[in-house]
């Protein structure tokens, strides 16, 4: 999937169609160090990888979750007008990242 094509998505799962490409094209490189630290837990340097196809929609995903987030990234508990609101975790939830299968070699 193009560059081009998740930011348009991107733009759509936010609903904002005005939104500065600059800044959505950091919250995928962001999203995509997220997936690459998953596949990769023992690497530190991810210089030349490259988050699969088969995870760009993941990709997104997670980048809208960030951006949706974006101004209550530490909140704690929000109540206001009936509406509560309570992040456990500040980063991502496993469960947007729970079907990024880690990458590992076999000794020889």
């Amino acid at each position: 999937m193009t560059e081009k094509r998740k930011i348009d998505m991107l733009r759509a799962m936010i609903d904002d169609r005005d939104e500065d490409e600059g800044v959505l094209s950091v919250y995928l490189d962001m999203a995509a160090e997220k997936i690459l630290n998953r596949m990769y837990p023992f690497e530190t340097d991810y210089t030349g990888l490259v988050v699969p196809d088969k995870y760009a929609i993941t990709q997104v995903k997670v980048a809208a979750f960030a951006l949706l987030k974006r101004g209550a990234e530490s909140q704690i508990q929000h109540i206001e007008n009936g509406i509560h609101r309570n992040y456990g975790s500040a980063d991502i939830p496993d469960a947007v990242l729970q079907d990024i299968v880690p990458y590992c070699k076999a000794i020889r």
